[in-house]
């Protein structure tokens, strides 16, 4: 499975970087506007920045919602780098963006996931990534993960390359179980991968390990 990181902070995409598992970054306006990153001409640096940073798969979103302007703002970050992956709504002209675009040989993830008819459609289009949003799911009372299942068993009947992103991702809980049912990539906070490295067990036997060894050091002066 494949680790993007969530966020459009360089110092947590280059800590994600040097832990040497990161394949990838995804970002969306919000996580920009958090970083302080307005206007587009602060934003395209931004994103050469992060490719400058990560090997592969920067996610960069269209904040258009119609079809011709998705596909002139598309072809500009698709141009900003090799590396970007245009983000496009699930929208009717969303769909039609992802044909275009797919059929240039641009990459394209489709956002804003949240039925396995949206994923469907969006893999006929030729998306290269589709991105079911577990946790704002979950947070009305549907289970997330349900749907990364949906989506698995039907890319898988028929083939499709498209790849399952699952986005929202609230713990390192949520990866575990997106590992279990087959999702391709699974985008984070680094929080949460960093998570997926804490046991309290591996705490307490390198804690024993260390004692034991000042023990025996000890024990070889005397």
């Amino acid at each position: 499975m494949k680790f993007f990181i969530d966020t459009a902070n360089l110092d947590q995409i280059r800590e994600a970087q040097d832990l040497g598992i990161l394949d990838g970054v995804t970002t969306n306006p919000s996580l920009m506007a958090k970083e302080g990153i307005t206007g587009d001409d602060k934003v395209n640096k931004h994103y050469k920045d992060i490719c400058d940073i990560v090997d592969a798969n920067v996610s960069a979103e269209v904040i258009s919602i119609t079809y011709d302007e998705m596909i002139k703002e598309g072809e500009a970050l698709a141009a900003l780098n090799p590396k970007i992956v245009v983000k496009i709504p699930m929208i009717k002209d969303g769909v039609k963006a992802i044909k275009y675009l797919s059929s240039k040989g641009i990459r394209v993830n489709t956002t804003l996931i949240f039925s396995a008819g949206q994923a469907l459609v969006a893999a006929k289009a030729g998306a290269s990534y589709v991105s079911p949003f577990l946790g704002r799911l979950d947070d009305i009372g549907s289970e997330g993960l349900l749907l990364v299942e949906d989506i698995r068993t039907i890319f898988d009947n028929y083939g499709y390359e498209c790849e399952i992103l699952a986005a929202s991702i609230r713990g390192p809980l949520h990866i575990i179980d997106c590992a279990k049912i087959g999702a391709d990539v699974v985008t984070a906070p680094l929080s949460a991968i960093l998570g997926l490295l804490n046991h309290p067990l591996t705490d307490k036997g390198l804690a024993t390990f260390l004692a034991d060894h000042k023990k025996a050091g000890e024990s070889a002066k005397k």
